[in-house]
């Protein structure tokens, strides 16, 4: 009993050892249970076939075209190999780099992380900070701060993972640091910068930046080490050193003029010949008059196995062309003042083929307003939510039919139309009586009720717009309650950190 307690103890000592040594406190990256979760056994797994220890440094690189984000772990033969690809839940903006505070971009670039850029206590979760503005950033001026990498599925600025997600991404990182990693860099790129993909990127307004940063993702293909970055004349540098000879290192001055340096020896033949291919491809690509890419539409975008979940329609962007839009359901964000998104989808059909569909709406019934009771008596009021819809605008036939979806509502039932109360006399034990309605019903007072008015498919103004019903502000449910085991009004079992919880509020 005594040997296992003595290893523990050893083990939390040497934790606690590494992380000194990182320059960090080991309760800034795990104060609570979801930043000390472990890795699960199929990661542990993976990271033991792949050469791999479970504390060795990470590198991660991010993707928005593809909306994919690699961990990267040093095996044990001192090199980098890939150890997991992530689809990207949600990032936001264009390809291109973020440059002022609002744009909505999300980062692209070489970023550090350190242990003092872990959030463990994030309103996403867990996260952290990409680093953003770094040197070559600030050097341009550009402006912006807390773009993260983080959980929650919804971003304006960031890249956002499921909460499952970034949970093994952040234990990832936190074991590369108890295992003595200092920081670990980041890369952030447009897409996958192949020669390839450069050639139809080739007309892009950011292709001298996104050109500048291959030098980097080359230098790592190449070589799968971590490229070291600097920054001179307001451009990154990558892997230098100081010339043959020179008594000490140059140093570097993101807006000043380059010192005298040249490529680190120990990769330059490496490095060379692998750019050297690279623009070969590229050239030959161009020259072969490799389509262009088209220009992207729509506010950043989601991985396709997320996308996929969404129900998508078409629609038409802000300069009239015709795409696919998915609407993340109707679920609260988990903090407030975050603007609503919309995710834009590859076309599945033909512009033309769209276009000579005619539009058909669905014809629902929608109910009348009810005759005006006498003095004393309750107007009826609408009785299912397109009725409601319809009295608010008055009838116009596309917002009639903007209501025709049945949407459940959070805590009620599917059923949406309230069904008619069925009329019962009862005793004066208050037991419902048998036969027929009580005798005493006067015949003035059935005729003063308001009479059941058949629905008709044009719905009609009644009067000024009532206020929001309370319920109506609440987020939807995936589905009604289960009426045998949950209490009225509970919301559905979810799984949290799933994809799912993100659009049902069960964060």
């Amino acid at each position: 009993m005594k040997q296992p307690l003595v290893r523990a103890l050893w083990a939390s000592a040497a934790l606690a050892a590494a992380v000194m040594l990182a320059g960090c406190n080991a309760d800034d990256i795990t104060p609570t249970g979801r930043a000390q979760a472990p890795l699960s056994e199929k990661v542990v797994s993976l990271i033991a076939e792949k050469n791999m220890d479970k504390d060795s440094p990470i590198l991660v690189r991010l993707f928005k075209e593809e909306s994919e984000l690699e961990v990267w772990k040093k095996n044990r033969d001192g090199d980098y190999a890939l150890l997991k690809t992530y689809p990207i839940c949600r990032w936001s903006g264009d390809l291109g780099p973020k440059k002022k505070e609002g744009d909505r971009q999300a980062p692209e670039g070489f970023y550090t992380i350190t242990p003092g850029q872990m959030n463990p206590r994030s309103s996403y979760y867990l996260a952290f900070n990409t680093g953003f503005p770094n040197a070559y950033d600030r050097a341009h001026g550009y402006s912006g701060s807390e773009l993260m990498v983080h959980g929650d599925c919804s971003s304006r600025g960031c890249y956002a993972m499921t909460d499952e997600q970034i949970q093994e991404i952040y234990a990832l990182a936190r074991d590369s640091f108890f295992g003595g990693q200092k920081a670990f860099q980041l890369e952030a790129f447009p897409f996958r910068l192949t020669a390839l993909n450069m050639a139809k990127h080739r007309n892009n307004p950011n292709f001298a930046f996104w050109k500048m940063l291959k030098e980097g993702y080359d230098h790592f293909e190449a070589t799968k080490q971590e490229p070291k970055v600097a920054v001179c004349e307001k451009r990154y540098v990558f892997d230098p050193a100081a010339p043959d000879g020179a008594a000490r290192a140059p140093v570097f001055s993101p807006s000043g003029k380059c010192p005298v340096y040249q490529l680190d020896t120990t990769i330059a033949d490496t490095v060379l010949d692998y750019r050297r291919t690279e623009q070969l491809k590229m050239a030959e690509y161009i020259a072969q008059g490799v389509a262009t890419a088209a220009p992207h539409v729509g506010d950043g975008g989601m991985n396709p196995v997320f996308a996929e979940k969404l129900n998508a329609q078409p629609g038409y962007d802000s300069k009239g062309h015709l795409v696919e839009v998915a609407s993340a359901p109707g679920a609260l964000p988990r903090a407030g003042g975050i603007p609503a998104t919309t995710v834009v989808l590859p076309q599945t059909q033909p512009e033309t083929q769209l276009a000579a569909q005619p539009a058909v709406l669905t014809s629902v019934p929608v109910p009348e307003p009810a005759p005006q009771p006498k003095t004393g008596t309750a107007p009826q009021q609408p009785t299912t939510i397109a009725g409601l819809i319809g009295s608010w605008f008055g009838g116009s036939q596309a917002q009639a039919a903007a209501a025709t979806t049945p949407v459940a509502l959070r805590g009620t039932s599917s059923h949406l139309t309230a069904k008619p109360k069925r009329n019962v006399t009862r005793s004066s034990a208050g037991r419902p009586a048998a036969g027929k309605p009580h005798a005493t019903t006067s015949p003035k007072a059935v005729a003063s009720a308001p009479q059941p008015v058949e629905a008709s498919a044009t719905p009609r103004a009644s009067g000024p717009i009532p206020s929001l019903p309370p319920e109506m502000r609440t987020a939807f449910s995936a589905a009604p309650p289960n009426r045998e085991t949950a209490l009225s009004g509970a919301q559905p079992v979810v799984p949290t950190g799933s994809f799912s919880a993100r659009w049902f509020g069960t964060q």
